[in-house]
């Protein structure tokens, strides 16, 4: 009774509630979640199955699960023989035929042909299972496209992380307030644990469980990519260590995804030159453009071309080079390349300065 008396006295302030499509949308996306653990814990079952037939594929495969990997796999279940096997091994594996054969030179009893036959099909079930939940959650989503293609501009999120945890969180952040609030919410903020004036660490907050585990995977991402959040990883890593560092990021990049939805804007690296990137990208186009209508000459578009990422140019000592009269201009060579002239001294091409005659051979750029 007493709280129904401050509740219609606006005393008591109301827990967060999304819309209601973004509300049921919740079911599929945990439904989802749930069925990826479900498969994490199939593959790692069927690596424990095949440890135990002898057959260590994982040790020169990357990822046992792999379009090459499950063929060969397919291939011992219908029982043919390591040599025959290789012949689904693709290409790009680094492994030489001699690890392949030896990884693959096991003892499959029928039991194991048995249980990983199985748990197969379970993967593969889920796998399916899976791809039809995610088509579905990115089709009721299509109206939010502006705010999950936002969400998609910061390190470490995902089409379909942004997916999850906009159906969370909802897209309104004045539900909220304050960046802090929404961190609070959702368990990823910092502890208060204080005594004696001095901070003392202490366990997470309680939140909203599916939020953190999505933050997490994205901090995982994030600190494996090269952006500031990375460099913000590295200072906490080794003062906190690993873990601490991971719930550390996830708190900061929830903090960014409260900024983005609340204006409307695309995440923007500090430590990243985005016009660099542009130039990059669009400058072979550039300068065919400008050869097509006569702005520069074909010849000197092409004996000035430069390695991708290396525009060329005098200012750059690494695309110095001379010309016949000794002089910055003509065809470049790269720095540091040494040619032996007709004194018989070693000329650095690309120098600041050229010690030789007066006149270099014509012939080393021919």
């Amino acid at each position: 009774q007493w709280l129904a008396i401050l509740a219609r006295s606006g005393l008591l302030r109301g827990s967060f509630v999304p819309p209601r499509d973004l509300r049921t949308l919740r079911l599929i996306s945990r439904q989802m979640q749930k069925l990826t653990g479900i498969l994490s814990g199939e593959k790692n079952r069927m690596h424990k199955v095949l440890t135990d037939a002898g057959i260590r594929l994982a040790v020169v495969v990357s990822d046992i699960h792999g379009k090459s990997a499950r063929e060969m796999i397919k291939g011992l279940l219908r029982g043919e023989t390591p040599e025959q096997v290789l012949q689904y091994a693709s290409k790009r594996l680094k492994a030489t035929e001699e690890e392949l054969l030896d990884a693959l030179a096991g003892e499959l009893t029928a039991d194991h042909i048995f249980v990983i036959s199985e748990i197969l099909d379970h993967i593969e079930d889920l796998e399916r299972r899976i791809a039809v939940f995610s088509r579905q959650l990115l089709t009721k989503l299509e109206p939010y496209k502006p705010m999950l293609q936002a969400m998609q501009t910061i390190p470490g999120i995902d089409r379909m992380g942004a997916a999850m945890l906009l159906v969370e969180v909802g897209g309104d952040m004045t539900a909220f307030g304050t960046a802090e609030k929404l961190a609070s919410w959702a368990g990823v903020s910092p502890g208060n644990h204080e005594s004696a004036g001095k901070r003392v660490a202490g366990k997470k907050r309680k939140g909203n469980p599916y939020v953190r585990r999505i933050l997490c995977e994205a901090a995982n991402a994030a600190s494996r990519t090269r952006c500031a959040l990375q460099e913000k990883f590295k200072s906490l890593l080794v003062r906190r260590g690993r873990k601490r560092a991971i719930f550390a990021l996830a708190h900061k990049m929830l903090k960014i995804v409260f900024v983005l939805l609340s204006r409307g804007d695309y995440y923007r690296d500090a430590t990243t030159n985005y016009e660099k990137l542009t130039v990059e990208r669009n400058a072979p186009r550039w300068m065919k453009m400008l050869v097509k209508y006569g702005y520069i000459g074909e010849k000197t578009w092409r004996h000035q071309q430069a390695k991708p990422g290396l525009p060329a140019s005098n200012d750059n000592p690494r695309h110095r080079f001379v010309n016949g009269n000794g002089f910055t201009g003509g065809d470049w060579r790269p720095f540091g390349i040494q040619k032996r002239s007709r004194t018989g001294r070693l000329v650095r091409l690309g120098s600041t300065a050229i010690f030789n005659r007066r006149q270099i051979d014509p012939a080393w750029h021919q």
